[in-house]
């Protein structure tokens, strides 16, 4: 196996690490709205994500930093071409994290329910912007022979696009959902778990119909056995949360997360953005990689740094892993 292709794999775990761990805290932002009664609800939701959300956005700036180093062609392309998209993005990860830091920082119950609705939107927009985003990548893209992009923003809202744009939200927020029955006690965690049962079949239903689009669009068996391996985990999940197994319905929702992340990269193989204009001018691991001895640096930089990286957050999970409720939370005037 050549390095870029090594490189290609590698930013295909870095993304599914991402939509993994950052799904399940856009899936918690999501439900501040949709599940929380009141505001002691809404902080407990918060405050299951509240010590770890900023270490998930770092797999996304390493993602983002792998591509350009190891495929600055497919960087460039991607950036500029879907700069918009990819804008509003990164502005609602920054009000997001800003609403996470201030919320608390005045007691006046106005600033603090419009720093929860801005986390709502910036959870949701990001969560349905990602699907677009990634949809556009597998199924192509106006790419000419100059490997630019030269279609329009209205060109990226398809319906394949925004189907897609619809199963991350409702796959995140379902994996939110499932982590928030994990993570709570006494009513707001049996309430997530019904609600989980909700949103899971709307989420059966969505992911099904995108997936099997994507297989008969571009896939090959091995992406075939990713959409078997992909349905299957969210079915279990499904029978998990109604057997009261929170764990293994988490540990299966994100299994969902995986595997359909996988099979979009397996379609995409060897392409990273495949021209709808013509199929010679699609960006692929070859034209699109650095050079060797650049990717060789990575490589070495990589079996070095991501270990600790790992260590340092399965820690960070580890010592925050009790549930909270509503009675754990600390008197406001404190």
């Amino acid at each position: 196996m050549e390095l870029h292709d090594v490189w290609f794999v590698l930013i295909a775990v870095l993304w599914t690490g991402y939509f993994f761990l950052e799904g399940f805290d856009f899936g918690v932002g999501v439900l501040t709205k949709l599940l929380a009664r009141n505001r002691p609800e809404k902080r407990v939701l918060i405050n299951t994500i509240g010590p770890v959300w900023d270490g998930n956005e770092v797999w996304l700036l390493t993602a983002g930093g792998a591509t350009f180093a190891a495929f600055p062609e497919w960087y460039a392309t991607l950036f500029s071409g879907f700069y918009l998209p990819l804008l509003v993005i990164l502005v609602c990860l920054i009000v997001r994290g800003v609403a996470f830091e201030y919320r608390v920082k005045r007691p006046e119950e106005n600033w603090q329910r419009n720093w929860e609705t801005a986390i709502f939107w910036t959870s949701l927009i990001p969560a349905f912007l990602w699907g677009v985003a990634f949809g556009n990548i597998v199924h192509g893209v106006k790419i000419d022979r100059d490997l630019e992009y030269v279609g329009t923003v209205w060109d990226l809202l398809n319906p394949y696009a925004l189907l897609g744009g619809l199963v991350t939200l409702a796959l995140f927020t379902f994996h939110g959902t499932v982590f928030t029955a994990l993570k709570t006690v006494g009513e707001i965690r049996e309430r997530a778990r019904v609600l989980a049962l909700r949103v899971g079949l709307v989420t059966a239903v969505l992911a099904l119909v995108f997936l099997v689009w994507t297989q008969a669009h571009s896939g090959n068996g091995k992406s075939l056995v990713a959409l078997v391996v992909a349905v299957a985990a969210l079915v279990a999940a499904l029978v998990a949360n109604q057997a009261g197994r929170e764990g293994w319905s988490f540990a299966l929702s994100g299994g969902t997360i995986v595997a359909a992340v996988a099979m979009l990269f397996l379609t995409l193989f060897p392409n990273v953005m495949p021209s709808t204009l013509n199929p010679d001018w699609s960006l692929t691991v070859t034209n699109a990689s650095s050079s060797a001895y650049t990717l060789k640096i990575m490589t070495w930089l990589a079996v070095i740094a991501t270990p600790v990286v790992l260590l340092y957050q399965g820690w960070t999970y580890w010592v925050f892993r009790k549930r909270i409720g509503t009675q754990h939370l600390a008197d406001a005037q404190h």
